[in-house]
């Protein structure tokens, strides 16, 4: 039930835009480390090569691998402009010599838990734009599918804001497919609290301090008074249904432009436990999948045939979260 009143307090608003997807050019320097491994290069000066970006396809089971691997030999996967792409298998990534900090895809894949989203993963080091991937390549990619990187550099906001994305920051992109278009606006809400909710379940997993990330609406999340993330939904509307990408930027471990999770998380504890990514994006999926079951059946075309309810219930939510 509690879960049910969430989303109430959650989806009250009609406000959304049908945007047309960005379109941007991506970099990714890749040069020989050693004849079998390769490394990538994170030099400023590789920004401006014209070097094919890495996107590296991956699969939770069997099924989701031969999916990757049919993007791979039908070169399925395309960027905005044309810019050049190399695609890799999960197999592969032992290939390259990559940092400590990388996406651990292993520690993503073993904590996902869902039947449909995440199970499709694409992985890239650098890029321009996790939600110019998945939107540019809607049609190709199976619905749930999510693409994540470790830096990018173009990084999109509501309004077109650009969305500050360095090192640390957990940045990924999915993609959702609706019939009902008067519910679409409301799934940023969605997501919005599956983010939130995830955070509260790791916390209470591995015992760290109540981190009190708030919503502010409509899409973006603050922690002590101080912006830490956001929350982007665009869509296309094609062959009857919406194609609807929703993106995710959440401060994790980069301090900068304004905190981040883990800077917190040090004020409040003794111990050196962190959050990983990687833990955050799978307890994401985990709680997402069944709160948008749970939005899909009970909640949003009750919620947008009262649109008083919709007034009460926004004020309900303000007062109990300002």
């Amino acid at each position: 039930m509690w879960l049910c009143q969430s989303i109430f307090c959650m989806l009250v608003s009609s406000r959304f835009r049908l945007l047309s997807p960005h379109i941007s050019f991506s970099v990714l320097s890749l040069k020989n480390h050693t004849p079998s491994r390769l490394s990538f290069s994170v030099a400023a000066s590789a920004m401006e090569t014209s070097s094919p970006s890495a996107l590296f396809l991956c699969g939770k089971s069997s099924s989701e691998t031969e999916i990757a691997k049919s993007l791979k030999i039908n070169n399925a996967l395309k960027l905005p402009n044309g810019g050049e792409v190399s695609t890799h298998l999960q197999s592969e990534i032992s290939n390259f010599q990559l940092g400590e900090e990388a996406f651990n895809v292993n520690l993503f894949l073993n904590s996902l838990s869902t039947n449909r989203f995440g199970r499709n993963l694409i992985w890239s080091p650098r890029l321009p734009s996790t939600h110019d991937v998945v939107s540019h390549n809607f049609c190709e990619l199976p619905i749930g599918a999510a693409c994540v990187a470790d830096v990018q550099f173009k990084g999109r906001g509501r309004s077109k804001n650009a969305w500050e994305s360095p090192r640390g920051c957990l940045m990924f992109s999915f993609t959702l497919e609706m019939e009902d278009g008067k519910i679409v606006p409301l799934v940023q809400y969605v997501v919005s609290l599956a983010l939130t909710e995830a955070i509260k379940d790791i916390c209470d997993r591995e015992g760290f301090p109540c981190l009190d990330v708030r919503i502010k609406w409509p899409n973006d999340l603050y922690l002590n008074g101080l912006k830490v993330g956001g929350i982007l939904c665009t869509s296309t509307y094609k062959s009857k249904k919406f194609n609807v990408s929703s993106g995710v930027g959440l401060n994790v471990d980069n301090e900068k432009p304004t905190t981040c999770l883990n800077a917190v998380l040090k004020e409040l504890s003794t111990t050196s436990n962190k959050f990983r990514r990687e833990d955050i994006m799978a307890a994401f999926f985990n709680k997402f999948e069944m709160l948008y079951d749970i939005f899909l059946n009970q909640v949003g075309r009750e919620l947008l045939c009262r649109k008083r309810m919709r007034i009460e219930l926004w004020k309900m939510w303000s007062r109990s979260r300002v």
